[in-house]
């Protein structure tokens, strides 16, 4: 048997900071601080084995997202599996501007395109709860870890529909489309590195220059879209030109990009007509 602090301070070694502790409070259903408060504990030889098999699949490359099965995202924790993309920060950007674009005292329609684990999807209709926010997902298995979320946010303003895209959607009006759609391109070296190695290739890579996807979605989006109605894209720190460039020869109006907190492109914004 070890004691808790030897056995993080070894396993700190070959990974990130924070990591050794996240995995062994996994394994402990326990939080960190608790790991901090009781660092002269023995971990019994089950719970210093399952630990020890999880530090070797990160060292070789394994998400701790998908590891512990779970990532936080704005004001909750998800479930995550290696069916979804897993979330990140810099997505709250998308979030953010979205709710920008949503009365709180309004019942609105949303629709959030290709929503993995239902994170923006959810973060919306957590915010802003006379909405009513409509999430597709072309995988099924997405969209039970999806579903999923919901239940344990106890969200009952938001529906998940299989299939591409917009077209679960058709005959429909939203208010606002939002989308964190996959924009790198397919022979992108970032593929094959770090955690973008784990995850789904169909929700990371969109053709030769990344963009196929998003010239499918801008195409489509402003047939749906209410007078006035918005379509927000999360897309790659260099791909801002380019999108705003598909948005206004698709006939949307105040188009621009957001940066994000180190001043790089990340979302274009553009709405339809009155």
């Amino acid at each position: 048997m070890a004691r808790i602090d030897s056995l993080l301070r070894e396993a700190r070694l070959g990974t990130e900071p924070g990591e050794a502790e996240l995995l062994l409070a996994h394994t402990l259903c326990r939080s960190r601080t608790w790991l901090y408060a009781h660092g002269d504990e023995e971990l019994d030889d089950a719970a210093a084995q399952h630990f020890g098999a999880l530090l070797e699949r990160r060292r070789a490359g394994e998400p701790v997202a998908y590891l512990t099965g779970q990532r936080g995202f704005w004001r909750f924790d998800l479930q995550v599996s290696p069916a979804t993309l897993i979330p990140r920060a810099e997505t709250e950007l998308l979030v953010e501007q979205t709710l920008a674009r949503l009365p709180a005292d309004r019942e609105l329609r949303v629709a959030d395109l290709g929503t993995g684990s239902g994170a923006v999807a959810l973060a919306v209709a957590m915010e802003r709860p006379l909405a009513r926010v409509i999430a597709t997902d072309a995988s099924e298995t997405a969209l039970e870890v999806a579903a999923g979320n919901a239940r344990a946010l106890d969200l009952g303003n938001v529906e998940f529909r299989h299939g591409n895209w917009l077209e679960p959607l058709a005959g429909m009006r939203f208010d606002l489309i939002v989308s964190n759609p996959p924009y790198i391109a397919e022979d992108d070296a970032h593929l094959v590195q770090g955690d973008l190695r784990f995850e789904p290739r169909n929700a990371l890579a969109a053709g030769a220059d990344g963009l196929d996807d998003i010239r499918t979605i801008i195409g489509d989006a402003p047939a749906l879209l209410a007078p006035a109605g918005w379509l927000l894209l999360e897309h790659g720190l260099e791909q801002g030109l380019a999108v705003r460039a598909l948005m206004v020869q698709a006939g949307l109006r105040d188009v621009e990009t957001v940066v994000d907190l180190e001043q790089r492109d990340r979302v274009s914004v553009g709405r339809v007509a009155e």
